[in-house]
């Protein structure tokens, strides 16, 4: 079974536990809390392990001070124009804490709620689960959400599903940021997103609607490409998002599990080959964190409540919400 013990106590005398769940070479620890990575040791071909993802050593900094560091982020990732949407007539208005916009469901997301934490797998797994309120952070309906976590043979495979008892907007992401070298900056990894095009946004990062190559410009990462290579270049949608910010709309035939970007890191040999069944894939450079690490969300497009030209986001009661996204390790 996995390992399980207190690992801080929210201000409200909550308790947030740390799971650890091992297997492959794979040792990762989740927390109760936002369904947080806290850290994922990956081996390297001469056998040094390395933590990859970003995190914190206590629970205080989590709830005061993260950019969303390994969380599950929702009900809605990303970027909803204007904190509001129309949805059966009736326009709905959701918590504006990107002012004037909403960012990963709000002031208090799923990110920053404690969610029931059940082992599976004989340690290889944990399931999360929680049900959203009717009304939390604007969202019409409750929400029941389930996300597991499995790694397996230096695999990591999130799964997520949903139901609703009303009518309601979904798009659930997980926000780890990796740096496969375990420390320094990732400007000298190398990545491949599997995307011809992508979404300019606005002075609010909010996606213009148009469908941009990314041919003949910094975006196009069809060929594995330095992430800091191109990151200074002189261009207007760089300067918006103060670098990589930007939804790439995934090249895929289906919504089966289907190759979304490539990753190698020079000079500890680790690579990351990431697979999933979204239609995009939001590239952060991480800036905000000093290019310590990189954020490639999989889900569907910001602002799909208000854009019906773009891939539907839309739960209804009876339907079920399902994603996959699987994270493969290696070494060269």
């Amino acid at each position: 079974m996995p390992r399980r013990r207190t690992f801080g106590i929210l201000s409200d005398g909550t308790s947030v536990d740390v799971i650890t769940l091992e297997a492959g070479g794979l040792e990762m620890n989740v927390l109760t809390y936002g369904c947080i990575i806290a850290s994922l040791a990956v081996p390297n071909a001469g056998g040094h392990t390395a933590n990859v993802v970003l995190g914190f050593d206590r629970v205080e900094s989590y709830v005061d001070a993260s950019p969303y560091f390994g969380a599950v982020v929702g009900r809605y990732a990303n970027r909803i124009a204007g904190a509001r949407f129309a949805l059966g007539g009736r326009e709905h208005r959701v918590s504006p804490n990107e002012p004037p916009n909403h960012l990963h469901g709000g002031f208090k997301g799923f990110d920053k709620r404690m969610w029931d934490a059940e082992a599976s797998g004989n340690g290889t797994a944990v399931v999360f689960r929680r049900r959203s309120p009717d009304g939390e952070e604007g969202y019409p309906g409750s929400l029941d959400t389930q996300v597991t976590y499995t790694i397996t043979d230096c695999e990591l495979r999130v799964s997520y599903q949903a139901v609703a008892d009303a009518p309601t907007h979904v798009n659930l992401t997980q926000h780890s940021y990796f740096n496969l070298r375990g420390n320094g900056d990732v400007l000298s990894h190398c990545l491949a997103i599997n995307a011809s095009t992508y979404l300019p946004v606005d002075e609010r990062l909010i996606p213009t609607g148009e469908f941009a190559p990314v041919a003949n410009s910094p975006f196009d990462f069809q060929e594995s490409i330095a992430i800091g290579s191109r990151l200074h270049t002189d261009h207007a949608q760089l300067a918006r998002g103060g670098g990589y910010d930007h939804n790439f709309n995934l090249n895929r035939a289906d919504t089966a599990l289907a190759l979304a970007a490539r990753v190698l890191e020079p000079s500890s040999g680790r690579t990351l080959e990431m697979r999933t069944t979204e239609p995009g894939l939001q590239f952060y450079s991480g800036q905000a964190v000093g290019h310590r690490g990189f954020c490639l969300e999989p889900q569907h497009y910001p602002d799909s409540p208000n854009r019906p030209e773009f891939p539907s986001t839309l739960l209804r009661p009876g339907d079920r919400y399902e994603s996959m996204t699987a994270y493969t390790f290696g070494w060269t």
